[in-house]
């Protein structure tokens, strides 16, 4: 079998031909998400090279957790996954004595892993102008307002999973949330930016 056709299968499917003892079907699991995972714990580490550990210690862990026969969320593997990276980023901070700050840099790392289709130069930079000044933007964000904006449009989290992430409410997520979008709002009214 190809590793195109894995492409249209469910990630239950997948976990399930993988235990069965097909590698190919993790790789497909690990493509399908990577982005995303990785995205999300860079934003929460601020080390390219420490996001690259973590982000294989989740997938050591999410192998470990599946051979193990340990895996009981059906159909909810993406949030599954994010929570055991987001774990891992806590403890992380734990081990090195502070809490997890999240801020962006002018390093373009963090776009170094989201798929952008290819168009002209002018539109690239113009991009790349937009996306620097919302990361200045968020780095001015209260941290918790920051977090959710982070896992809800980086990584596609619901307000459901990032409230489990977070161990917060649901209205708190959602609040954290409408609040952080209103500061960016004014930032963006007071220096006049437009995205």
């Amino acid at each position: 079998m190809f590793m195109k056709s894995f492409t249209k299968l469910s990630d239950q499917q997948l976990i399930h031909l993988y235990l069965e003892g097909d590698a190919e079907c993790l790789s497909t699991l690990v493509l399908r998400y990577k982005d995303k995972i990785y995205t999300s714990i860079y934003l929460l580490v601020k080390d390219k090279y420490l996001a690259e550990d973590i982000f294989q210690d989740s997938f050591i862990r999410i192998i470990d957790t599946l051979k193990t026969g340990r895996y009981t969320d059906e159909g909810k593997f993406l949030p599954w996954a994010m929570r055991i990276a987001h774990n891992l980023c806590v403890d992380h901070f734990r081990k090195v004595k502070r809490t997890p700050v999240i801020k962006t840099s002018d390093d373009r790392d963090i776009f170094e892993v989201i798929n952008f289709s290819e168009s002209g130069a002018d539109h690239k930079m113009m991009q790349s102008q937009s996306y620097d000044r919302v990361r200045k933007m968020l780095e001015l964000l209260p941290e918790d307002q920051r977090e959710v904006i982070i896992m809800r449009h980086y990584a596609d989290l619901s307000f459901k999973e990032i409230a489990t992430l977070t161990n917060c409410s649901i209205n708190t997520a959602l609040g954290r949330m409408r609040y952080g979008l209103i500061n960016l709002r004014k930032m963006m009214v007071e220096k006049q930016i437009a995205l």
